[in-house]
Parts: structure tokens; sequence; C-alpha cells
């Protein structure tokens, strides 16, 4: 064992160009440092046309008797009396014996004592010659009995109820009630809005890339996760390696436009980065932070992949998450440090963790958590494969991510997991699935190269190959 080092002496003097040393947050600091940074953002109004899927933050109460006048309910005849009935002009107060034509909908003359629906009335004539409507077609004893095929005022609601609670996750059903009830917007809780800035001069967006070049895989799908995670994106712009470029796409703040209240005109809260990171001549995002006075809160996770991931804040409160510009590192980047933040400021929880067993034996890597796209096979879950530098196809096929310690996993044992946003949770283990049975091998079969019938765990990966 090596002995500690003496402490310096108080009258040493430290060294005056010595640079501080970096040390990179551990996964789990990072998760929490993005969760706590940020405050909810306060309840506001949207337009009914954009609150679909949020929450609701006060009560929709009736603002008037719903519905606000007695109306028909059928197609027919508003008329006041027994028939036969003679006929008065639309919107007319019906004298005893009168009749006017009326829809659907339609508002209730004054006088009018129920509705005549149109295939229980003929029109006729009395000895005068004179046109009168009676009953007839389908009429049945009696009809119409007084109020009805009247739908009345107040019948719905009364003025005053409540007709969606807070807390409501608002569907569209509830979009209409809202819009009965003479709402324009709604107050719901606040939902962070996102920008996206999209680096990289080599990058295409269209056709087959030629050496030299990559094809965009960001454009394609991070606004839609962005918004699977709980953001708002609004706005995507892709700029190109230079720092005037990155001072420009951070400063401009956008601008509120004047209109019906959607969340789409407010300036960004998140602004969302890929590429720049690193800490070579041409990754800008720190210097670009720096001049415009903000402060880093996560300056790299020690985690693979994903470890160049950085969290800063600016003066005006808006926040800036660079992203790895390899696909797969910036997808654990998000998951790991964009989730949490969306999560903080639009009211939601830290998202969850849930072990699960491991499907293999997994060897330590001393200082770094490996976050690990994982196939869930027999109720364990095993590595994806193809999960290299800038592959897409083990993630694209996953079940979910491990978050696999420095010390590494052995065989069974249970490994914290994350869900992928468009995936359903993460399933809670059982003892079957934490120990599966291997299925049976016929006696004097040739080896099938899946692993033999044992006690214990099973190493199921070989069936992923």
């Amino acid at each position: 064992m090596t002995a500690p080092a003496d402490p310096p002496s108080a009258d040493a003097a430290p060294e005056a160009d010595a640079p501080a040393k970096h040390l990179a947050h551990t996964w789990e600091e990072a998760r929490q440092a993005a969760f706590d940074c940020a405050s909810p953002i306060p309840p506001g109004p949207v337009a009914l046309r954009a609150a679909l899927g949020r929450t609701l933050a006060a009560d929709i109460t009736a603002l008037q008797d719903m519905p606000h006048y007695a109306s028909s309910a059928m197609d027919g005849w508003a008329v006041n009396g027994t028939g036969p009935w003679i006929l008065a002009d639309p919107g007319q107060r019906l004298a005893p014996h009168q009749a006017s034509v009326i829809v659907t909908g339609g508002l209730i003359p004054p006088g009018a004592k129920a509705v005549l629906r149109s295939e229980s009335g003929v029109m006729s004539t009395d000895d005068d010659g004179l046109p009168v409507l009676a009953l007839g077609g389908t009429a049945r004893p009696g009809e119409p009995r007084n109020g009805q095929h009247i739908r009345k005022a107040g019948e719905e609601a009364a003025a005053g109820d409540v007709l969606v609670k807070a807390g409501a996750t608002l569907n569209p059903a509830q979009l209409a009630l809202a819009a009965l009830a003479g709402y324009d917007d709604v107050a719901v809780l606040g939902k962070p809005v996102v920008k996206l800035v999209l680096t990289g001069a080599e990058v295409v967006d269209h056709g087959l890339p030629v050496p030299g070049q990559v094809r965009d895989t960001f454009g394609p799908q991070l606004a839609s996760v962005v918004d699977m995670l709980g953001g708002l994106c609004t706005e995507q712009v892709r700029i190109g390696d230079s720092y005037g470029e990155w001072l420009e796409a951070l400063e401009d703040a956008g601008d509120a436009i004047p209109g019906d209240g959607a969340a789409s005109v407010l300036p960004p809260d998140v602004v969302i980065t890929t590429g720049g990171t690193g800490r070579s001549g041409t990754d800008h995002f720190r210097r670009a932070v720096a001049e415009l006075g903000g402060r880093l809160v996560i300056d790299g996770v020690a985690m693979r992949p994903g470890h160049p991931a950085v969290l800063a804040e600016l003066p005006d409160g808006r926040f800036v998450l660079g992203l790895p510009g390899n696909p797969l590192a910036a997808m654990m980047a998000l998951s790991t440090v964009g989730a949490p933040l969306l999560a903080a400021l639009g009211h939601g929880a830290m998202p969850p963790v849930q072990d699960v067993p491991c499907g293999t034996m997994i060897d330590p890597d001393p200082g770094r958590t490996r976050l690990m796209p994982f196939r869930l096979l027999y109720g364990m879950a095993s590595p994806a494969q193809h999960t290299g530098p800038g592959m897409m196809r083990g993630l694209a096929s996953a079940d979910g991510v491990m978050v696999v310690p420095p010390h590494g996993v052995q065989l069974g044992e249970m490994v914290p997991a994350f869900a992928l946003p468009w995936g359903p949770a993460i399933p809670e283990p059982t003892k079957t699935e934490s120990k599966p049975k291997a299925p049976a091998r016929k006696t004097g079969s040739r080896s099938s190269g899946k692993p033999a019938a044992q006690d214990g765990p099973v190493d199921w990966s070989a069936l992923l190959d």
C-alpha cells in the first residue's frame, strides 16, 4: 500500500499556473444535478387547439348554463297546444294551436310547449283550404307531450359547475367541452419550450453521404424524443462549425409574438445543441457559454457513451444542454441529463430507474458507468448487438438501457435500467424471470449452440448473436 503524501506546508505557495483539476459527475450525480437546478415553469394560458395532452392547472367551470337557451332536440315544428296547428313565422310567439318550423338546436320560440318531430307531422288543409299542420306519419297517441323533444337550458350544466378538474391530462373531448363552455384558452402547467441547434458542416440531410460526409441522424428524431420527454420543440436550426455561428445561435433567445397564446410563439426555456462539447480548438460550446455569462452546471459525466455532455445556465434563465455529436452518445446524454431537466421544468418527477436481472457477466470498467442498450430474453437483460461508436442499430431494437456500475455485473445480478422514451416501461422482475430455466435438450442430439440446462442463472446473451 502506498503511504499517503505529506500535507503541503503552510509556507508553501500554490503553483500560480496549475490548472484546477476537473472531476466529471457520476451518472447518479449528473441526473440529480440536472433535476435540482431547475424550477417548474409557472402555469399559463394556452389556446385550446394547443392544449391537447397538457396538464390542467385550474378547474374548467361552466361560465353560464349549458345549454344557455332552450333548444329543439329534433327537426320538426315547435308547437303550442294540440293540433291541428296553424303555421306561424319562425321566431314569432306562438299562440295556442300555432306551430313554426324548427331545426335541431334551434331556439325554442316564446309560447312553444313541445316539438313535433318531422316524421310525426303532415301538412294538410283546413275546411277553408288554409294550410295546417296535423299529426300523421309515425305519430304516436298523445304526441307531442308537454316539453317533449325540448332540451332545456342548463340541462347539461348550471353556471359554476366544475366540468374538468385541475390535474387532468386534457383529451380531445375535454377540449371540446371547454369550447362549448365558452373558453378560448385554458390554464395549464408550464411545459419547457425547446430549441434545437444542430451543428456540423460535414452533415447532409438527404441522400447517400460520400466519404467525409455523414448523414443527419438528429433532424429526423431529436425533436420527437424531446416531445416524448415532456418538452415542446418549437424551433430547429442548423449551423456550421464556426465560433460566430455558435455564439449567434445561443445568443438568440427568440421573440415572443403576440397571438393566440400557443406555446409555439414563446422563447425557449432550453436550447439543446449537438456536437462541439469536446475540448479541442474546434469545440465552441464552453467558450460561447462563457462569453454569454453562463455557468456550467454539469461539465462531463463519468459514463460511456456520452461522457462529453454539458449542461449550462445562461443569465436570462435559459438552460443550454450540449449533447455529444455521436448519435448513440447523444441519446444516452439526453436520457441522463435532458430527461431529468425537462421533467423538473415540466412539473414532473425524476424519471424512474428499475432493476432488471442481467443475462450475462459484464466486466468492470473502473471509474465509469456504462449505459448499455439491452434486449429482454427470457426475462433477463442482455446487451444488444451493434452499439459501438456511431451505431444506432442496437438502440433501435433495444427494450431499454442498463446502467452498469464501474465494478461490473455478475450473471443473474440485478442491475439498474431505464426505459426508452418511445418504449414500454421496464417490467417488474419475478422469481421466474430472474432465474429462468434453460430449455431441455434432447439426449443424443447435436448441440444447438444454446446454453445447456443448469441450475441458477443462464447466460442467454449467446442467443442474440
